[in-house]
């Protein structure tokens, strides 16, 4: 067992190296403020994109609200103009952010084809443009998080994390997957080794950290100095709690009981219905309520129902009627 207890993102001491990743349409308020209750050193807000947040549109208000009550909190950034990059990192952090994070590993179409995200790691002098400029632009700790480079014909991200090594940047954090691999296949933790290895500056891994065995080994492979837990919090917001348990003392901390997960749900989805209005928050709670409920009796079928519920009651008696039959099914 390793031990990793403390991380330290500039002058910002971690109380644990475990963080929840910046994960667009999921890592909203409500659900890092869930995550918080339970445990993580640090919460990253969902990409922001530097352009829309200068022009303050509704959806963006939403998710770049006040971070006060979020600390530490890291509020993520992408865009392609080194200037409206600075600021938009000088808004947020007037806001209350901790930490300003940019945006070099987003694969997903719509941001490289605007040549953000991942689509930086191809143009490495403006990518150390925009880290210079938003590093010059606030005094908080600035951090970058990549992936090892656009396909496996060009592996740059230990470049480019020298470069924000050189700029000053605090801390970089290395998806093990190339922009073209997309989502698919195993993130590569031994590839994030030598950027590990090449670096002062502290390195976060991250990618298929699913399970307890996942992080040790991906320490083991990389010698992180902490670990980003992405999609593996899906329907788990304690699971966090659970690897800072872990690595603090080799404890396997137990999931909630059926009964508390419940609970957990049914206060989830109140705060997505305060943060987004009854309208909008029914359907954006579906995708959270089915990754709650994977792997128990009648998942499926009660998968199917929430979709065609638009009563925020209904949704919530069916929550617990699903809950209640597991629960009765495990006591039989």
């Amino acid at each position: 067992m390793i031990k990793k207890q403390t991380l330290s993102i500039g002058p910002i001491k971690l109380t644990s190296p475990v963080v929840l990743a910046p994960m667009s349409g999921v890592t909203d308020m409500p659900f890092r403020k869930l995550v918080k209750r339970f445990g993580a050193g640090l919460v990253v807000s969902e990409m922001i994109a530097s352009q829309e947040m200068l022009r303050a549109s509704d959806k963006t208000q939403k998710m770049a609200t006040s971070c006060a009550d979020e600390s530490p909190i890291a509020v993520q950034l992408a865009g392609t103009d080194p200037q409206i990059m600075a600021e938009a990192a000088k808004l947020n952090e007037a806001r209350g952010a901790d930490i300003i994070d940019i945006n070099m590993g987003c694969p997903v179409k719509k941001v490289v084809k605007s040549f953000a995200g991942s689509a930086l790691m191809r143009n490495e002098d403006l990518a150390g443009d925009i880290m210079r400029a938003v590093k010059e632009a606030v005094s908080i700790p600035v951090t970058v998080k990549m992936r090892l480079g656009w396909d496996e014909d060009n592996l740059n991200a230990l470049t480019l994390a020298r470069m924000a090594q050189e700029i000053g940047l605090a801390c970089v954090t290395i998806h093990g997957r190339t922009r073209n691999q997309m989502y698919s296949g195993h993130a590569d933790w031994n590839a994030i080794a030598p950027i590990k290895q090449g670096l002062d500056i502290p390195v976060i891994g991250n990618g298929d950290l699913n399970t307890l065995e996942d992080v040790e080994q991906m320490i083991e492979q990389a010698g992180v100095d902490g670990v980003m837990i992405g999609r593996g919090a899906y329907g788990r917001p304690w699971f966090l709690r659970q690897v800072m348990d872990y690595l603090e003392n080799g404890q396997k901390t137990p999931p909630p009981s059926l009964e508390e997960q419940c609970e957990i749900l049914l206060s989830h989805y109140d705060a997505m219905l305060d943060h987004y209005g009854e309208h909008v928050g029914v359907r954006h709670a579906r995708k959270h309520i089915g990754w709650y409920c994977k792997g128990l009796t009648g998942a499926t079928d009660f998968r199917n129902q929430i979709m065609k519920l638009a009563s925020p009651d209904e949704v919530r008696n069916l929550i617990q009627k699903f809950y209640n039959d597991n629960i009765t099914r495990k006591v039989a």
